[in-house]
């Protein structure tokens, strides 16, 4: 069963009295525990994608289901609690707390959403932090980490509430070479260690270069679909 399908997905954003097509009728599928990009210039509706995936927006038009959820249909209250309980993301930014240390930001959406206990917490923050190699920095604050110690931190917070799936908007854009490739690396252990799915939004040729699927948007539409294993023969 899938773990993401979305038929004749389109959204429209208006402007006063002007619709701006963002999505037009798309049709696909994700797998679960698999490794897939959605690559496209800048404006393709590729970020505008992974927020309805994540429920941060709706669809005009069409049915999105996620995780056995038709997440199409929720309202604001129950597309929250679904993105607490069942998804994680990474970002370009970050996006970590800079009050916070590295271990308070792992152990944050534990306090938020899932209501743990705090032995409970305490495990699986330290479990995480190991898996991605930042138990030793577990006290420092972001300003005291690398770009690269920052996002390994940021992958341990999407990971910490066991999600079923992960979505990246451009999570190397802010990373040098050898980070940046070394991040992708961490990503797809934690997919073969958990079982996550990764959905990424990128420009960046080594995610694309990574990834088991393919798909190019271009103007709102999903105009090439390509296996992952044939692109990396090709360049390999």
């Amino acid at each position: 069963m899938s773990l993401v399908t979305a038929k004749n997905l389109s959204k429209t954003y208006i402007t006063g009295e002007v619709g701006v097509e963002a999505l037009k009728g798309l049709d696909f599928e994700i797998e679960p525990a698999s490794f897939i990009s959605f690559v496209g210039p800048s404006g393709s509706g590729k970020t505008t994608l992974l927020n309805l995936i994540g429920c941060l927006d709706k669809a005009t038009e069409g049915e999105l289901i996620v995780a056995g959820k038709r997440v199409s249909d929720l309202d604001r209250r129950q597309g929250a609690d679904f993105r607490g309980s069942a998804l994680g993301f990474i970002f370009q930014s970050f996006n970590l707390l800079p009050v916070l240390t590295a271990y308070e930001n792992v152990e944050y959406p534990l306090v938020m959403i899932k209501n743990e206990s705090k032995a409970t917490r305490t495990e699986m923050v330290l479990k995480v932090l190991e898996s991605v190699g930042m138990l030793d920095q577990k006290d420092k604050f972001p300003d005291q980490l690398s770009g690269g110690q920052k996002q390994r931190v940021a992958v341990a917070r999407a990971l910490v509430t066991q999600p079923k799936l992960v979505l990246a908007d451009e999570p190397t854009a802010n990373l040098d070479h050898a980070t940046a490739k070394n991040v992708i690396q961490l990503m797809r252990a934690m997919r073969d260690e958990f079982g996550t799915t990764f959905v990424f939004s990128t420009h960046d040729p080594r995610v694309m270069h990574e990834a088991e699927v393919i798909h190019t948007l271009e103007d709102g539409r999903l105009t090439h679909t390509e296996q992952g294993s044939d692109r990396r023969g090709n360049h390999d």
